[in-house]
């Protein structure tokens, strides 16, 4: 039942079963998304922090929520000059999602688990690759050390594509890449690259879904 109302909901909708959520379900939909941005902008300044010169550009910070299903614009662009959060569609890997159910079940540093990996990424350079124009990650946890050796990058895919919810319920799978629409590629790359922090993991709470 929670796959099938997943794929509904947008990153904004509120978590049934907690005062919390009570509470939250009184607010407006503006306040709703103030709330929710005001979170992921704690999110970006903590990790900003963790990190420290690690990290050297510290405009904006990506944020990939895997905790919401891949029908839902679960990466985040957070300016953190302006305060503003945009969402994209991204995907996640096979190998976290064996039953291509949508869900990611797990995260994986495995070389050869076509898995997502969790933790801080640095972004690097652009370059044409397979997959056409593409940014290189630098893994900065241990959670993703493996990521230069897996190739784990950022590029654009045909499987990303969000028309594919209407027919799929869901986008495609990656092999650990973060990859997103062809339509969005440059403007996430031109935004994200190089020298800042991507991080990606679970960002459960009172107001998601």
């Amino acid at each position: 039942m929670k796959e099938a109302l997943a794929a509904q909901i947008g990153r904004r909708q509120i978590l049934a079963g907690t005062v919390a959520t009570a509470a939250a379900s009184l607010l407006p939909a503006p306040a709703l998304a103030a709330v929710e941005d005001a979170r992921l902008v704690r999110i970006a300044q903590r990790e900003l922090e963790r990190l420290g010169d690690r990290v050297w550009v510290k405009d904006v910070v990506g944020l990939a929520d895997f905790s919401l299903v891949s029908a839902a614009q679960r990466f985040f662009i957070v300016n953190l000059v302006s305060g503003t959060v945009k969402p994209y569609y991204v995907t996640h890997g096979r190998g976290s999602d064996p039953e291509h159910d949508g869900w990611l079940k797990g995260f994986s540093n495995d070389p050869g688990s076509n898995a997502t990996s969790r933790g801080a990424y640095l972004t690097g350079k652009y370059y044409d690759g397979k997959h056409g124009l593409s940014m290189r990650l630098v893994g900065l946890d241990a959670d993703n050390s493996n990521a230069e050796d897996r190739a784990i990058v950022v590029h654009g895919a045909d499987y990303a594509d969000p028309t594919l919810i209407a027919t799929m319920g869901k986008l495609g799978r990656s092999e650990g890449c973060l990859a997103f629409p062809k339509a969005n590629l440059v403007e996430v790359i031109a935004r994200m690259g190089p020298g800042r922090l991507i991080f990606a993991d679970r960002f459960e709470g009172p107001y998601r879904a």
